[in-house]
């Protein structure tokens, strides 16, 4: 445990979704926890679909996960390149190397046969796979081929008889026969290598100790621990963490909630949340603890309490985490991830002064009591902003819709008048003595308030909010409702 390495190998080929991001999560836990080392390593030899747009999405999102690295890119280390794009020389000579000693040999069979073989295996009810057709060519056969220009992959000569052993520190042993394996291929034909063929040359070359990936990997890895072996490789310890799977247990999509880091974070989570949900998924600290700060989970975290079972997502859990890191964290900083929503909605200015600040503070520290993402909490503060906003018809038809209402929110502004200095405790004691001379229960006077001054019904601590408003535009308000619905 001394020299722990572990890697996490996204291809640049989409966000980092929320699989990948708990699989990054795991590595760099088990990295902290254990003073290790985490590698990113980008898998980027899918050409078609790999772009630099995909690649700064997911170096973004791992940035705002605070999820570092050791080694990689933009901050190097001694066992790059950190893309593979960038090795695919290396890849070449060891596979041709492996040609030379008759463990892999040159396929010339072309897409049209292989589709057309494995339709005939499907038709006899048989596991579609490479019937080994170019196997047994001569050497002489194969030369002449390629003389000719021919297209080819060079497959990996797999064992026919004999098993493969998965030491799986998640899993146990699991064990594989040789003969459900296939001449599987290694290079492709445009020449750039397989992900099983490359991984396992990359891992060697950046001494990396254990593999924790996805349990969807499972069934590529004995085919990496046959070419690891083949090579003279000391294979790596692998740990395969479970699937995450939707509520109703189908597989997860976007139908279940939003699925990439750059979507919660748009839709106003916290990184520390989404870390502390993501670190629940098919792991348990124990004594039934959900609420941990990301140090107690490194102090905590070992893969020996990873689950083998499916991690069920629940994204009302997650916005429950939310809601109460939003309410328990240090303000400022909940301030400073508010206001770029807050920004977003045009509420405020790019460049606001510290009187601004403290204003924007106060409002954060009222609303967070009752929202639960960074967007609510904008959607919260938009009446202490704007003047103008939508009012509640339901609320309107129930509590201005009334005989004496225009009246009583007369009354109201002129106990607010009264509220000397402008703070909670007065108003509150303000409006009670109005609620004992109308011989009405405050709470049937806050509700009428409440909409006047917010277009809601609903919202955080009246008095904190009236206070925070200030007499003069609160008072306007009361005033404006009885013009805008026209109020006897």
């Amino acid at each position: 445990m001394e020299k722990i390495r572990v890697r996490f190998a996204p291809s640049p080929t989409g966000e980092l979704h929320i699989g990948g991001a708990r699989t990054a999560l795991f590595n760099w836990l088990f990295a902290r926890r254990y003073g290790g080392k985490m590698i990113l390593r980008i898998d980027d030899t899918d050409r078609q679909r790999s772009s630099p747009e995909f690649l700064k999405t997911i170096l973004t999102s791992l940035k705002w996960l605070g999820l570092d690295w050791d080694e990689g890119p933009e901050i190097g280390g001694n066992h790059g390149p950190y893309t593979q794009s960038e090795h695919l020389e290396v890849y070449s000579e060891i596979a041709h190397q492996l040609v030379q000693e008759g463990k892999a040999y040159l396929c010339f069979c072309s897409a049209e046969a292989l589709t057309l073989e494995k339709e005939k295996q499907r038709e006899k009810g048989l596991p579609p796979r490479y019937n080994g057709c170019c196997r047994n060519l001569s050497s002489e056969e194969r030369e002449k081929r390629n003389a000719a220009g021919n297209s080819y992959v060079i497959r990996y000569l797999s064992p026919e008889k004999g098993e493969t052993i998965v030491d799986d520190i998640i899993r146990g042993k699991v064990t594989f026969e040789n003969k459900i394996f296939d001449d599987f291929i290694i290079v492709k034909s445009d020449g750039l290598p397989t992900y099983n063929f490359a991984s396992v040359i990359d891992d060697q070359n950046m001494d990396i100790t254990h593999v924790i990936r996805a349990e969807e990997h499972l069934s590529n890895t004995p085919r990496q621990v046959m070419i690891a072996q083949i090579l003279g490789y000391e294979v790596p310890l692998y740990a395969h963490v479970p699937m995450i799977l939707a509520p109703d247990h189908s597989k997860l999509s976007k139908r279940h909630g939003a699925t990439s880091v750059q979507e919660y974070r748009e839709l106003g989570i916290l990184p520390e949340a989404l870390l502390n949900y993501l670190s629940l998924l098919g792991w348990s600290p124990g004594e039934d603890k959900e609420i941990m700060d990301i140090k107690e989970i490194i102090s905590l975290f070992t893969l020996e309490r990873v689950s083998k079972n499916p991690a069920i997502y629940d994204i009302k859990k997650l916005v429950w985490l939310n809601g109460h890191y939003l309410r328990t964290m240090d303000l400022d900083e909940v301030v400073e991830k508010a206001l770029p929503f807050l920004k977003e909605e045009n509420l405020i200015s790019e460049e606001i002064s510290s009187e601004e600040y403290e204003k924007i503070k106060n409002i954060v520290d009222l609303v967070r009591e009752r929202v639960k993402t960074l967007r609510e909490v904008a959607d919260a503060s938009l009446y202490f902003f704007r003047d103008e906003f939508e009012y509640d018809q339901k609320g309107v038809e129930k509590h201005f819709r009334k005989e004496g209402v225009a009246e009583m929110l007369n009354q109201i502004s002129r106990a607010l008048e009264n509220a000397e200095p402008f703070q909670p405790e007065k108003i509150k004691e303000e409006l009670e003595e109005l609620s004992k001379k109308l011989e009405i229960p405050l709470s049937k006077i806050n509700l009428p308030i409440r909409l006047a001054l917010t277009g809601r019904t609903m919202g955080p601590d009246l008095m904190g909010l009236i206070s925070l408003l200030g007499k003069r535009k609160a008072i306007e308000r009361l005033k404006n409702v009885n013009e805008l619905f026209n109020l006897a």
